[in-house]
């Protein structure tokens, strides 16, 4: 009987994700997004004045569309996002606090929603190959390990591999994951200080075939997305996994970090040239308040932002959705 499809990122039906699911829609109660957020929200504070107290904006009015420019490339919108905004507040709003903030609402889901796609992996009778790529310290090897938790959660069966063989330290913290979720590590062999992390990707997908596996997820070394020489490596790995299956990877995943702010945009950028990313994580969102740059990427790039990353469990990988992801962070209209 062929397995249903899963969604990388979704709660498992049943799972205990359904209690944190429900907070999340809470709205202001403090409970979910909205406080995971706090860092960016305050970032966005500067637009509470036009959303309480008397008219405080007329939209033909081209100092106030100005002010409210500045406060959304304040809180890291992006020029081409905050204009495109600006020029539908031109045509949709009013003066009216509740309108003035329901039209900029109606504004940042436009421009969010057709990138809030979560990851859906039709069963092939093979592993669902995941490539996880990004910059040094962008959290790429705690978001495989999440990931692999949540697919391990909706009852199927993953495997992770270890292809950054230049740092033993990143080999272990996956390996430890491995052990702390009881799902198996393709990694180097011992003593080997140097394996090839093409070899050990093809190595994993044989494997994963071999073990019957629903999922593989193989987490590659942290690379400057400048570096010619090591993006080249990274286009070897893709390589040595279409060998492996004409189809593999299925999914080119760029985990980048919301603290980067708009130096995250040249990072999608670089990877998307070299090697054809297919989706967004947004990692740390809780930690940062530069959560206006999600905006700004949707904007410029139009990629499937499959999840975002707030916070250090297993759990704290959400599937990304934009109503939710703009009321945590406007201010409530007075």
């Amino acid at each position: 009987m062929t397995a249903p499809p899963f969604t990388v990122a979704g709660a498992a039906a049943g799972s205990d994700d359904s209690s944190a699911a429900a907070s999340d829609n809470s709205g202001n109660s403090g409970a979910g997004l909205f406080a995971r957020l706090a860092k960016t929200r305050r970032s966005w504070a500067g637009l509470a004045g036009l959303f309480s107290g008397a008219p405080s904006i007329d939209p033909a009015d081209r100092a106030a569309l100005e002010a409210l420019h500045d406060h959304l490339l304040l809180a890291d919108v992006g020029v081409a996002a905050s204009e495109r905004i600006i020029n539908r507040l031109r045509r949709d709003a009013t003066g009216r606090p509740a309108e003035l903030r329901a039209a900029l609402r109606t504004a940042l889901i436009g421009i969010l929603e057709p990138c809030a796609r979560p990851l859906v992996a039709e069963a092939a009778g093979r592993p669902f190959v995941i490539l996880m790529v990004g910059v040094n310290g962008v959290g790429k090897t705690t978001t495989a390990a999440k990931l692999a938790a949540r697919l391990q959660r909706d009852g199927r069966k993953v495997m992770l591999a270890a292809c950054d063989t230049f740092r033993a330290a990143a080999v272990e913290q996956l390996q430890h994951w491995g052990r702390r979720l009881d799902i198996p590590v393709i990694a180097q062999a011992g003593g080997e200080r140097r394996a090839d992390p093409a070899a050990v990707a093809f190595d994993a997908c044989v494997a994963a075939r071999a073990r019957g596996m629903d999922a593989l997820l193989i987490d590659t070394a942290g690379r400057q997305h400048t570096d010619a020489n090591l993006m080249a490596q990274l286009q070897k790995i893709t390589r040595a996994l279409g060998k492996a299956e004409a189809a593999f990877p299925d999914e080119i995943l760029l985990t980048v970090d919301a603290g980067n702010g708009h130096n995250a945009l040249s990072q999608v950028a670089h990877f998307q040239r070299a090697t054809g990313v297919t989706g967004l994580c947004v990692a740390k969102l809780d930690g940062s308040a530069k959560g206006g740059m999600v905006v700004a990427l949707a904007e410029q790039f139009g990629a499937p932002i499959r999840c975002v990353g707030v916070g250090q469990a297993a759990a704290d990988l959400r599937p990304f959705n934009a109503a939710e992801f703009v009321d945590a962070l406007l201010p409530a209209a007075g």
